[in-house]
């Protein structure tokens, strides 16, 4: 019989999944607790919880394991997780990723960075901190990022049978997507192997964070900015869709350019930058100076639509959206 390495006060050994929409962290994590409740008998739920039901949008997936003689009664979502897989990095801008998280918790990042710079990025002050390059192999594989997170987190759930996923994964696949099988296959066989991961203890004299639920409002009579002011407010020029982007992002080359606009009519957000200036007569013309990365969320859609391969789909690497941003007017005038 499968014994929990952990368990909380009601007998649960609780993950919890931070991801965005269109990465298939909702998928995982019903892949995830079915292997755990078919594959060594566990008793197990999943379920997920988002907003607006969009690509680049928060999705918080959350799976619980218990023993088989044990119910699950509970339904909430999952604040004190054994093991955290954040499938986008830049998540931790705007959402606490590790919020809840015990001394021995495990955090899984699709990253590229070491764990040690994620302990700094991610405001940890102690735990288990895992790194994988899901996005790096899932476009070498040709497959998602979920199956890549799935392999790492059964290295790091050693309770669980990586050859019942194997199977959850056939069975999901091979009836409507039999081509996808390999893939997916090789995808988690990757993650489980490239994972690497290093703990670090609390420091003496600090301690963990104190947990705060979900459902505790940010604002209330103690908390409130004086006379009520509105210190982040909702417009478009402060938005930041950067946490959007899946792995992928348009470069752009001047030299390229034909200055035609194709781009600017397929792009939902506005990204483009353009300048008014004499062309080679001396007439009035618009020419594209840029892409203002803060608004892309790294659709692509400007690359299928370039007639000249000045933009071409990259993968993104960390720091060069704030070089080559060309920010729009407006936000110079905010600013």
């Amino acid at each position: 019989m499968v014994t929990l390495p952990k368990k909380n006060e009601l007998g649960f050994f609780e993950i919890r999944l931070e991801s965005i929409g269109g990465l298939g962290a909702n998928l995982a994590g019903k892949m995830l607790a079915e292997a755990g409740v078919m594959g060594v008998g566990l008793n197990g739920v999943s379920f997920s919880s988002y907003g607006s039901e969009k690509k680049g949008s928060p999705v918080k997936a959350h799976i619980r394991f218990c023993d088989a003689d044990t119910q699950i009664r509970a339904t909430s979502p999952v604040e004190r997780p054994h093991v955290v897989g954040i499938f986008h990095e830049a998540l931790a801008k705007t959402v606490n990723v590790v919020s809840g998280i015990y001394e021995d918790s495990l955090v899984l990042v699709n990253s590229t960075k070491s764990p040690a710079e994620l302990k700094e990025k991610l405001n940890m002050v102690g735990g288990t901190i895992a790194v994988v390059d899901a996005i790096g192999i899932a476009l070498e594989e040709k497959n998602r990022v979920n199956m890549v997170m799935l392999g790492a987190l059964f290295r790091l759930c050693d309770f669980l049978d990586p050859e019942a996923m194997r199977d959850v994964i056939r069975k999901a696949l091979e009836k409507k997507y039999p081509h996808a099988v390999q893939p997916a296959l090789n995808a988690f066989e990757r993650g489980y192997k490239e994972v690497v991961f290093q703990s670090f203890e609390v420091p003496p004299g600090q301690q963990m964070p104190p947990v705060v639920r979900m459902d505790t409002p940010i604002l209330g009579y103690a908390t409130q900015p004086m006379g009520g002011t509105i210190t982040n407010p909702g417009n478009s020029i402060l938005k930041d869709l950067s946490i959007s982007r899946a792995g992928l992002m348009p470069h752009f080359n001047a030299e390229k350019c034909i200055h035609c606009a194709a781009c600017d009519n397929v792009c939902p957000d506005f990204c483009f930058v353009w300048e008014e200036l004499p062309d080679k007569k001396g007439r009035p013309q618009m020419f594209l100076q840029g892409i203002d990365y803060q608004y892309c969320k790294g659709c692509l859609k400007c690359v299928q639509a370039c007639p000249t391969e000045a933009l071409s789909s990259a993968r993104e690497e960390d720091g060069y959206a704030e070089l080559h941003r060309v920010p729009h007017r407006f936000d110079l005038a905010v600013h």
